[in-house]
């Protein structure tokens, strides 16, 4: 597997760890509708958090939160309203970034709540 994919992996890895130790559930990885995904979808009591997960190892292009295009967000925006529609999900939803920074053997995690909508 490709080392980005790895570096991948690990982000997400690292952002489930996060996110529990924080009090949220997770309900799906790597949610798929068509051409768009999710990374992380999230339960905290009666709100639903749809997540994308960003991870760099370098941060000499700039902070991982900053590669969240605006076609993605849109994709997963899509993807999420079809995973309401699905689950027939009744209450608040929310959209986050968790950033994931892995140099050596540093692991920064930033979490940034209503990111895009």
């Amino acid at each position: 597997m490709a080392q980005h994919n790895e570096t991948g992996k690990q982000g997400e890895a690292e952002a489930v760890r996060y996110l529990r130790e924080k009090g949220f559930e997770i309900m799906a990885r790597n949610y798929r509708h068509q051409h768009a995904e999710i990374d992380l979808v999230a339960k905290k009591g009666k709100l639903l958090i749809f997540i994308e997960v960003k991870t760099r190892t370098n941060l000499s292009y700039g902070n991982p939160e900053e590669f969240v295009s605006y076609t993605k967000a849109r994709l997963v925006m899509k993807a999420a309203e079809h995973y309401i529609f699905a689950n027939d999900w009744q209450h608040d939803i929310r959209f986050d970034i968790v950033a994931v920074t892995v140099t050596g053997n540093e692991i920064r995690i930033k979490h940034l709540e209503d990111a895009f909508c």
